[in-house]
């Protein structure tokens, strides 16, 4: 294991918004387990959690709490076992320790799990001290960052190596498929803290993680996650699973929320919410050098410079596709990354690039993966298994190429560097 150096600064700015929480006693209120973190008592969650060895997080966890006489210790229980979280997660995809388990290395689903685990124990926690709601929701969020990886964003110092920073997410649509793996977390793993080479020398790729629900994108994780780091990178993408058989470099993204339930079975359908939302527009644009990355050959999979959105076109009517972008004026009902968070994260991720002074100047943008599937004997939620090898190496090869499409991206964007 790394050391683990947790940084308050960074946390203490993060959770502003649970520091203004109401400190209502817990006694007023009875925690129960979210819908997301039911989940965790069905065979599939089980059986990857002991599959992999990640079982044993949430009963450290527990074990921890249990051990804690005062709100601080417990604040540290909880920092130090999701930081080991996220660190054991990205040592056991990228090879270094024991595998503890027969599932494959790049899994990303006993993150996953493993967490949810943990901030149920957390959620549901009564301590024999007062605990505020405040305070339950301030180790909530402690957690989430933590176990993300969001607080573990290192960089040299030395100039001369070049910052990539890369996002992922958390499977989703659990309950048509409960075994569903999200490649755009795995490649999160796979990435985080490794060094590519490029023409003009070495790029470190740092990785975070985000949560597939809507509130949590309403409270601003995504700025508060990446501001900090935007003016301090030289390549930056978000990305997510997409459509099957291909990759889908997104050129523009919608303000709109389209209601697909998230992962606590929650929808929203409105206009995506952010502050300042009278200068907030209807679309914003990747500056990622996307030419280069569809001619580019990087893999298996054929890459697409995606340029399609629905929109309704000024003036009213009825919503329309274009298949090359919207036209002026109009609202947006989907970007080319559809209006779900991958849309969203997307969208907020390039709208706080361009608030930041930083779109001449950053490259930003989305990336969608592949759909992952199983092998063609295993596609029944029902019957099948949790892995096989078409399902492995599919998300082996969904890896791999990302992190080529990535070099290509840092290839291009360098050198034009270079030569200004």
């Amino acid at each position: 294991m790394h050391a683990i150096r947790v940084r308050i600064g960074i946390l203490g700015l993060a959770l502003l918004a649970g520091l203004a929480a109401p400190s209502t006693a817990t006694a007023d209120t009875t925690p129960t387990a979210t819908v997301e973190e039911q989940r965790l008592d069905g065979a599939v969650p089980q059986e990857i959690l002991r599959r992999s060895g990640f079982d044993s997080a949430a009963p450290g966890l527990a074990r921890a709490l249990a051990q804690a006489h005062s709100y601080a210790q417990a604040e540290r229980a909880v920092l130090r076992r999701g930081s080991l979280l996220w660190r054991r997660a990205v040592d056991r995809a990228q090879g270094r320790g024991p595998a503890d388990g027969d599932l494959s290395r790049d899994d990303d689903r006993p993150l996953y799990w493993a967490r949810l685990g943990m901030t149920r124990e957390v959620r549901t926690w009564q301590p024999g001290f007062g605990l505020s709601d405040g305070q339950r929701t301030r180790l909530l969020s402690e957690l989430e960052i933590t176990s993300r990886g969001q607080d573990a964003v290192r960089y040299p110092h030395d100039r001369a190596v070049r910052r990539i920073l890369v996002t992922g997410f958390d499977p989703f649509t659990l309950d048509r498929d409960i075994r569903i793996s999200n490649p755009s977390g795995a490649t999160a793993l796979a990435l985080d803290g490794t060094t590519i080479r490029t023409a003009d020398g070495p790029a470190r790729i740092e990785a975070v993680v985000f949560p597939v629900r809507w509130q949590d994108f309403a409270d601003q994780t995504v700025e508060r996650a990446l501001r900090r780091w935007l003016p301090r990178v030289d390549l930056f993408t978000t990305v997510s699973q997409g459509r099957a058989s291909r990759f889908d470099v997104e050129r523009t993204n919608g303000a709109w929320r389209g209601g697909f339930p998230d992962n606590d079975g929650i929808g929203s359908t409105e206009t995506i919410p952010v502050t300042d939302p009278a200068t907030q527009p209807q679309w914003t644009s990747t500056t990622l050098p996307y030419q280069a990355m569809t001619s580019a050959a990087t893999g298996r999979f054929p890459v697409y410079d995606h340029t399609e959105v629905t929109e309704v076109p000024a003036g009213g009517g009825d919503p329309v596709v274009r298949p090359d972008g919207p036209t002026p004026g109009s609202s947006a009902r989907a970007g080319g990354g559809g209006n779900y968070l991958s849309n969203e994260i997307a969208y907020r991720a390039t709208l706080l690039r361009d608030r930041l002074g930083l779109h001449d100047r950053l490259p930003c943008g989305h990336l969608h993966t592949p759909v992952l599937e199983f092998g063609a004997g295993n596609t029944d939620p029902a019957t099948g298994t949790v892995t096989d090898p078409a399902f492995v190496r599919n998300r082996l090869d969904i890896i791999a190429q990302a992190r080529a499409i990535v070099t290509v991206a840092a290839d291009a964007t360098f050198d034009e560097v270079r030569n200004r």
